[in-house]
């Protein structure tokens, strides 16, 4: 394959896994999943009962698997067997996995605030009428550009994995790096916007969640709407760049060319890895030096 043409395959399917990352971090944050869904579960036993949607099906990574994979699984019966045009079969696919995640929050939000009777957590109806049409929106643009990266993978840069193997995996990696980057978005800064930046949380604050927001008493849309400023975009870019980046090394040194090829890839991944890590080490020590000591440290230095 020609270079130009292969770069211009990595950056359509960069700009489409940026979206998708984008899109299953704000859907996680509307749902409330994944990791800062254990203080949401907590705080009506800590009598703290709340309207933030309490969903969590799965983790991130196992939820989003299941949803391209069966998008990708949909997508190739419709092409094979109906001969559909690519662009509805993706479309579709993207369409039947959302449905099914509709299915599944509903039933999770159903179940877990029924589970919670006895510490006086209602069940809002206006919740589940509200979210989750927002939830699946959320997770058919997930879904479809997975499946458009997907494809272009199969299709024209001839890589030997089926759609649907390629569309779990991806959805096992957007669903890794939304748990990591920005669900911490979601959990330190929106959840417990009532302790200092930076404290850590307390034992003794488990659960005290902020459940009133700006107007009115805080939901899942609230959280989406903040977390759309910084936690969303921050999990595009990771993702984009973990799909740009991977398949740029082996774009420009294409291993097929001769084993000496193969061995330029693999450093070059390797320098990319040096590069982040130096690159994150210099901007956490940025922060800290930015932000300071405790004040309980400089009371007692002093």
């Amino acid at each position: 394959m020609e270079p130009l043409i292969g770069m211009g395959v990595l950056a359509l399917m960069g700009a489409a896994a940026t979206i998708a990352g984008a899109s299953e971090d704000l859907e996680s944050d509307v749902g409330s999943q994944s990791n800062p869904n254990s203080q949401v579960q907590l705080a009506p036993q800590m009598m703290y009962p709340h309207r933030i949607f309490n969903k969590a099906i799965s983790g991130e990574p196992p939820s989003n698997a299941l949803l391209a994979a069966v998008g990708g699984a949909s997508a190739s019966v419709l092409m094979s067997a109906y001969s559909m045009s690519v662009v509805f079969a993706i479309a579709v696919g993207a369409l039947i996995a959302a449905g099914i995640h509709g299915t599944y929050a509903t039933t999770a939000y159903l179940g877990r605030s029924a589970s919670q009777k006895r510490f006086r957590q209602p069940i809002y109806l206006d919740m589940v009428r509200s979210h989750v049409p927002v939830m699946m929106g959320f997770a058919y643009i997930t879904t479809f550009c997975i499946l458009v990266v997907s494809y272009l993978m199969t299709s024209v840069l001839a890589h030997p994995f089926p759609l649907t193997l390629l569309a779990f995996i991806w959805g096992i990696t957007v669903g890794a790096i939304g748990s990591s980057t920005g669900d911490v978005h979601y959990g330190a800064e929106r959840e417990f916007q009532n302790v200092e930046f930076g404290s850590g949380l307390n034992a003794a604050n488990s659960g005290n969640i902020v459940r009133k927001a700006e107007c009115g008493l805080r939901n899942g849309i609230d959280n989406s709407w903040f977390c759309a400023k910084f936690g969303g975009p921050v999990t595009g870019l990771a993702f984009g760049m973990t799909v740009f980046l991977s398949g740029w090394i082996t774009t420009i040194f294409d291993p097929s060319m001769g084993a000496n090829i193969g061995w330029l890839a693999i450093i070059a991944g390797l320098a990319i890895i040096l590069i982040l890590i130096l690159g994150n080490r210099r901007l956490e020590v940025f922060a800290r030096n930015q932000y300071g000591p405790y004040k309980e440290d400089e009371e007692v230095t002093a």
